[in-house]
């Protein structure tokens, strides 16, 4: 239980709807219960409990353990809000954590922003706002301000969730997509695709049932793990929406070099793969939203792999390519048939909605 602190203003409110009507937005008694029952009631700390217009936090606290401050912001529209391996919520958190984490920052604070569609059940949101505080407690992180908006039936779809995260980075650790380097080497920590290959199974409406689970996983303590034991790592990036290599295209253009890939060193689940070339997809472009593209000088593979595996989301962990200085800008595969092909920058949108 969050201990009282001065000016704290004691909960009270209690949500008895079934669904979320139109005066759940309206800023009167009903949307003080919503805001009270459902989210204070599960996020509970005492930022958040202080029901101000903004969150306070002291900066000593940010300066105590960083040089840097990180800020990101990230909307979530996937569909649909429940898929085998978690739900929107869930996604939310995990996203706005890796968002940060990628760029060597130590993740601490989130905000909450619900767009919902007037009808969504009550019960579905408790689900959605319980999977965001378990999320932001694996992950260490606060949920400490937030804002709720209700909208015509038809307006949205079901709801909509816009996180921003703060965290704090330091000065050790000079992580961008511009310091790609030849002889370097590229990892991932595990299998590639899942998250997208779970939502297709989610809609059911491509006639593909699978049991894949989505991925879906907070990166940060791996990653801090990762920076302990090699800190001069170069780029790193999750690879979402555009997958590996959409993540690969960005870093070769930024960084005038060419990243250079080996097929039977990419971790594909079986299932994966067979969605794939039944849909017509590539697993190199599916979303992940527990997946990390690590780029670091080779000296440092075989420590940073250690480090990654040490992890529960790093223990597939893989090498998958290498570095060169031509051609630039351009990924290369090196297939399993011996030939090698080029992954271009994703054009258009493999699976719309997917995060």
């Amino acid at each position: 239980m969050t201990a009282s602190v001065p000016g704290m203003r004691k909960r009270s409110g209690v949500l008895r709807a079934e669904t979320i009507n139109m005066s759940h937005g309206g800023g009167g008694k009903a949307m003080r219960d919503l805001i009270e029952d459902v989210f204070i009631g599960a996020f509970d700390n005492n930022e958040l409990s202080m029901l101000e217009d903004q969150a306070r936090i002291e900066l000593s606290t940010l300066t105590a353990l960083g040089d840097r401050l990180a800020l990101t912001t990230d909307s979530y529209v996937v569909d649909p809000i429940f898929f085998n391996g978690g739900d929107i919520g869930k996604l939310a958190v995990c996203g706005t954590v890796n968002d940060l984490a990628v760029g060597g920052a130590v993740p601490l604070y989130l905000t909450c922003g619900m767009i919902i569609e007037e009808g969504l059940s009550v019960a579905d949101l408790r689900i959605i706002v319980a999977s965001m505080k378990a999320a932001a407690d694996a992950a260490g992180v606060k949920i400490v301000t937030g804002d709720t908006k209700v909208v015509d039936r038809g307006a949205a779809d079901k709801v909509f969730i816009n996180t921003a995260g703060v965290g704090v980075i330091s000065k050790a650790h000079k992580i961008s997509a511009h310091n790609a380097k030849p002889g370097d080497v590229v990892l991932i920590n595990g299998y590639i695709g899942d998250h997208g290959a779970a939502i297709v199974g989610a809609r059911g409406d491509l006639a593909i049932e699978n049991d894949i689970q989505s991925d879906c996983q907070p990166l940060n303590k791996l990653i801090q793990s990762l920076l302990q034991a090699c800190p001069n790592v170069h780029c790193m990036r999750d690879a979402t929406r555009g997958g590996v290599g959409s993540v690969l295209n960005e870093f070769a253009v930024s960084s005038g070099v060419c990243f250079k890939l080996r097929e039977t060193s990419i971790p594909v689940r079986t299932e994966v793969r067979g969605m794939c070339e039944i849909l017509g997809l590539d697993p190199l472009y599916l979303a992940n939203e527990g997946k990390v593209v690590v780029v670091l000088p080779k000296a440092d593979a075989e420590a940073a792999l250690a480090a990654m595996k040490s992890n529960q989301y790093g223990v597939n962990s893989a090498i998958i390519g290498e570095v060169t200085d031509a051609p630039t800008d351009t990924v290369i595969l090196q297939t399993s048939f011996g030939g090698e092909r080029i992954v271009d920058m994703l054009v258009g949108d493999q699976l719309p909605r997917i995060c």
